[in-house]
């Protein structure tokens, strides 16, 4: 594993990835082809009423989308679905666990590194944000503001829409030093690895996991904030409606990819390294906050654009019901894809329906917890 991703809480991780990737082996993990296996729970030693009260106790308080657009998955088969699960719809936030997912492919390719510096890349950035590395832009520690950042009503945290020009006055300085959540650093973020990659990141994320894993054309696509230099710009934050649009048939397909440490079906997509690193924590829960006035807060639970159950810093986990290995990709609107290595499971929720605080989802955990490996085993063969 490259040295430059290891942080402490890895080594954990590793350990509860390498535990549930031997579970997995016993149970059977496969991978779908044209589509998913169907199975009931007990097929995978899930309790199905405690698994329906886990989701009805979810509809009842996510939002009015409830649980249509929602499936959960152990071991690559479908166990739970919705009605509307083929529904494409915008993803926002979410769509910065792709865009990290492109540097992942890029420094896979050794094209870039974590400590490679944007005014590298991007020479406008040198006077204001010198210091700036691809790293602090995955971790939203950068410090970047761009022209036009001033708050639109609620939404405080990097609304510009010229998100390409810095703007001269930093959130905080020096780079690394305190968390703020910030959408235009995410746009310019974007810019930074489309001006590596010499492509769209759309482009690139097709040819080397969307088209490998599957992913219907289709069902998904990926909005672009215009073009630079020739080149589209796909958004890197999820904001301005330039995110992600996809089903939640298909983004399980990018969770079960994540659950299996970027290998699908024997290949291996992404560097597992990678992947273990971009779902730990890497932004320490003692850094000060930047901008809590966004009301986003990653100190000790923000990986490389993933959300992941680390420690707060209150010392609470995130979701203290779910496993420690679980990480996430979220979005507005209570769009959510879980991935739970300890239980081989992928769980994704979309809608449309506003916000939820941690405590809901938590409460779906701890029901969920009690239908996990509780069915009756299957009958021995005579």
């Amino acid at each position: 594993m490259s040295q430059s991703l290891i942080q402490p809480s890895i080594t954990i991780a590793l350990m509860w990835f390498t535990t549930a990737a031997g579970l997995a082996e016993e149970r059977s993990m496969i991978f779908p082809g044209t589509d998913w296996q169907e199975v009931s729970p007990e097929a995978e030693q899930i309790d199905p009423g405690r698994l329906q009260h886990a989701i009805d106790g979810l509809m009842e308080k996510v939002g009015t989308d409830g649980v249509t657009r929602m499936v959960v998955l152990r071991n690559g088969r479908i166990v739970w679905k919705g009605n509307d699960i083929d529904h494409r719809q915008g993803v926002w936030s979410c769509t910065k666990s792709f865009t990290s997912t492109a540097l992942g492919l890029l420094i896979d390719d050794g094209k870039v590194q974590l400590k490679t510096h944007a005014a590298e890349l991007l020479p406008t950035m040198a006077n204001t944000y010198p210091d700036v590395t691809l790293r602090h832009f995955t971790t939203m520690t950068s410090g970047y503001r761009a022209i036009g950042d001033e708050p639109r009503g609620g939404y405080a945290h990097g609304p510009s829409s010229t998100p390409f020009l810095p703007g001269d006055k930093p959130l905080f300085l020096p780079p690394g030093s305190q968390f703020a959540y910030w959408d235009s650093a995410m746009n310019q973020f974007a810019n930074a690895l489309t001006k590596v990659a010499g492509e769209p990141l759309e482009s690139l994320f097709k040819r080397r996991i969307a088209d490998p894993i599957g992913m219907v054309r289709e069902d998904w696509d990926w909005g672009d904030l215009g073009e630079v230099n020739g080149i589209s710009i796909n958004g890197g934050s999820g904001n301005s409606n330039k995110h992600i649009q996809i089903t939640a048939r298909q983004f399980a397909r990018f969770g079960h990819l994540f659950l299996n440490r970027g290998n699908w079906d024997g290949k291996q997509l992404i560097s597992d390294s990678w992947v273990l690193a971009a779902t730990s924590a890497q932004v320490p829960a003692s850094l000060p906050w930047g901008h809590p006035t966004s009301d986003i807060d990653g100190r000790g639970v923000y990986g490389f654009n993933w959300w992941t159950n680390g420690t707060k810093p209150d010392g609470t986990c995130k979701w203290p019901s779910a496993p420690l290995g679980t990480f996430a990709a979220a979005g507005y609107n209570n769009n959510k894809c879980f991935v739970i290595p300890e239980w081989q499971m992928v769980v994704v929720r979309l809608g449309l329906d506003g916000n939820v605080p941690d405590d809901v989802w938590n409460d779906f955990f701890e029901r969920l917890a009690t239908a996990v490996d509780l069915a009756p085993p299957k009958p021995s063969a005579p």
